[in-house]
């Protein structure tokens, strides 16, 4: 548990993202929001991909996509069921871009 705990940080400011973060926002920032949320998951997945040395980094996509379902239905309608795919692509190119930054800066 402890050796994942840089993995488990990051997972938990996602978490923040899609649950806590959209209590603030008002019902006319839909968009503005939606835009925030995917670049802080492109954000922390570049992040987990260039500072997690462990395998267990590459489920980071797949988990960020499952957590946010549960909020569809809490604070959006099934339309935004979509969203899902998104932070999916979003988060496996941010830790890419993380894993390939990583790589070039061990390499040097």
């Amino acid at each position: 548990m402890k050796k994942y705990l840089k993995e488990i940080i990051i997972l938990i400011l996602q978490l923040f993202m899609f649950y806590i973060f959209p209590l603030f926002a008002g019902p006319t920032d839909a968009m503005g929001m939606v835009l925030l949320i995917l670049i802080s998951t492109f954000g922390l997945g570049l992040i987990i991909g260039s500072i997690s040395s462990y395998k267990i980094k590459f489920f980071y996509p797949i988990l960020v996509s499952i957590l946010f379902i549960p909020s569809v239905w809490i604070y959006y309608n099934s339309s935004a069921l979509i969203h899902a795919i998104w932070y999916l692509v979003v988060s496996l190119v941010g830790l890419l871009i993380g894993t390939f930054i990583k790589w070039i800066i061990k390499k040097i």
